[in-house]
């Protein structure tokens, strides 16, 4: 059965490049997207990138560009549908940015966090209104019951085509969310053309638990030995990943863009 997601409006706290990605495509599948941001820049660029490239025609860009705009405060994304936090990875910051989201933002609206490793059951705690002893009370069950690890796009963000065109979404839930909330999140993201992959809410989730231990093996276990031990150059065992092991970079480029 097709989910109605019902997100018209998005709302994005962020100004750094996941902050303009999202926005960027999401642009097209709704109404207006709004962030908090005073530079959008980057988004006028990738545009003009685009068209000059032939993706998108100019009138293609004119639409998107008009959907999104900036506002200085969380207040005047009070009526967005859902509102994704995609600020730096840390856990008190996002807490502190959800309490004002419960407050300012309306009570029927997503609120996702694009965090990559952070607990989202933490992050949903935040929501709980002041005196309600647990999420199991019925106020603070509906208040956190909202919140969902979405949007969690995958990085490399400076390499923005790479990013754009990553077909792969996490959905996290958190110990709060509710199924209607993990419904329509999946539903607004298969929207974008996305593939969408659930996780458990566990550190790291699926990709990052992944694949971190597996960069930092490289980097100072194998590589120090192929590299300084001369057995082979950083092209090569990038290039080995690559074409023998069908990976899209190898892992020492990765791991200088994360």
């Amino acid at each position: 059965m097709s989910i109605v997601h019902g997100i018209k409006r998005l709302g994005v706290l962020s100004a750094g490049q996941m902050g303009t990605g999202i926005p960027f495509v999401s642009a097209p599948h709704a109404k207006s997207a709004h962030q908090v941001s005073k530079d959008i820049s980057l988004i006028d660029k990738l545009l003009a990138k685009y068209v000059s490239k032939g993706p998108i025609q100019p009138s293609d860009a004119e639409e998107v560009r008009a959907r999104i705009q900036t506002v200085d405060a969380i207040e005047a994304m009070r009526d967005v549908d859902m509102v994704v936090e995609a600020v730096t990875e840390n856990l008190d910051l996002k807490r502190a940015i959800f309490r004002e989201f419960a407050a300012k933002i309306r009570p029927d609206a997503i609120l996702a966090t694009n965090t990559s490793s952070i607990s989202i059951t933490k992050i949903a705690g935040a929501v709980i209104p002041e005196g309600v002893p647990a999420a199991g009370e019925e106020e603070g069950k509906a208040a956190s019951g909202r919140v969902v690890g979405d949007l969690h796009f995958f990085n490399p963000a400076p390499v923005m085509v790479i990013w754009l065109f990553t077909k792969l979404v996490e959905l996290i839930s958190a110990v709060q969310t509710s199924q209607d909330t993990l419904d329509r999140s999946r539903a607004f993201t298969e929207a974008r053309e996305k593939e969408v992959a659930t996780s458990q809410d566990v550190p790291g989730f699926v990709s990052n638990a992944s694949l971190m231990p597996s960069i930092n093996e490289v980097h100072h276990d194998t590589s120090v030995y192929c590299l300084y031990g001369g057995v082979a150059t950083r092209d090569d065992i990038d290039k080995t990943f690559r074409l023998d092991m069908a990976h899209s970079m190898g892992p020492l480029q990765l791991g200088k863009l994360l």
